[in-house]
């Protein structure tokens, strides 16, 4: 079966897991959504509204001299989405540093040269990939940005993609300036909590850039098919992280991108699960109290970071 066929009946879910709204691809992509370059070094700390009953997930690896907050992220919301918690509050006004998925997103010097390096491919344009039908559909689109399928020609499948998919969830209310990160990320510079990252935002991109051609194709072609739906997939992912429910942030994303497609679960949970464990571990060696911030889907299913944690011996308890 063809992968495009594979994908049909997830269109809304993995469309916008390909923005990287939900679903951890990471906080690169809020740059793809025009925030302002100074958004996460200007922000003052937001109010948030407190969340109804116990809030998002919170984990905690400890020994004897270090303690480790694992708390799931989403890296766009709306702002009026209620996510406060004390519990969380508390952990992270304990921990002495801070550490997201990368720590400048807002970084648009450094992603800009990663675009052209990786985004861009003249050799072979949309153009020659896409049918006349599909070329129309994604003009259509680009106009919603103020471009044309012309100007994206020359752009690799997956970065016309990520365009995209994030233009209908902003249009929906999400703002990355909402986003969790963004929040703790203001809350950490007022409290003078340094702020680092388990990943760079090359890496990032390139986690992106070498999915196969045939996957990056069938992700635009399936964000060209979902541009005009209603974001009731990613509403109710948002909703099940605001109240906890790690085994529906589970359903939700991780296991329909492990059955739609295994070259992306691999790429962009997996293997960097595996690796943030090992950086947790590398933590837990030394001292002090850390809280660790990455988006909600690495830290639901049977391949999620407390998962290997605990695979390897490392006791992981949720608060």
């Amino acid at each position: 079966m063809k992968l495009v066929s594979k994908l049909k009946s997830s269109v809304a879910r993995i469309g916008r897991s390909a923005a990287g709204a939900a679903l951890g691809l990471g906080l690169t992509v809020s740059l793809l959504a025009s925030a302002p370059a100074d958004a996460f070094a200007q922000v003052a700390p937001a109010s948030v509204p407190q969340a109804q009953g116990e809030g998002p997930a919170l984990w905690v690896v400890s020994d004897d001299d270090s303690t480790i907050y694992l708390f799931g992220t989403i890296h766009v919301l709306r702002p009026t989405t209620a996510w406060g918690s004390a519990k969380v509050d508390a952990a992270f006004e304990s921990s002495q540093n801070v550490i997201f998925e990368i720590s400048n997103p807002d970084d648009q010097a450094a992603l800009l040269p990663l675009i052209q390096q990786y985004g861009v491919s003249p050799d072979r344009p949309l153009s020659s990939l896409l049918t006349p039908q599909e070329l129309a559909d994604l003009d259509a689109a680009a106009q919603t940005l103020g471009a044309s399928a012309a100007q994206l020609d020359s752009l690799r499948p997956w970065i016309a993609s990520l365009q995209l998919a994030v233009a209908p969830v902003i249009r929906a209310g999400y703002d990355p300036q909402s986003g969790v990160e963004v929040v703790l990320k203001a809350r950490a510079q007022a409290a003078g909590k340094p702020v680092s990252g388990l990943e760079t935002i090359d890496q990032q991109v390139r986690i992106l850039a070498t999915l196969s051609e045939e996957t990056q194709l069938a992700f635009l072609r399936l964000t060209l098919q979902s541009f005009d739906d209603a974001t009731t997939d990613l509403d109710a992912l948002v909703d099940a992280w605001a109240q906890g429910d790690v085994e529906g942030i589970n359903r939700l994303a991780v296991e329909e991108m492990r059955t739609v497609s295994p070259e992306i679960h691999e790429a962009l949970l997996v293997r960097r699960n595996v690796d943030w464990a090992d950086q947790i571990q590398t933590l837990l060696a030394g001292s002090g109290t850390t809280f660790i911030a990455v988006g909600s889907a690495h830290l639901a299913g049977d391949d999620s970071v407390q998962q290997i944690l605990e695979d390897r011996g490392v006791t992981v308890t949720r608060q």
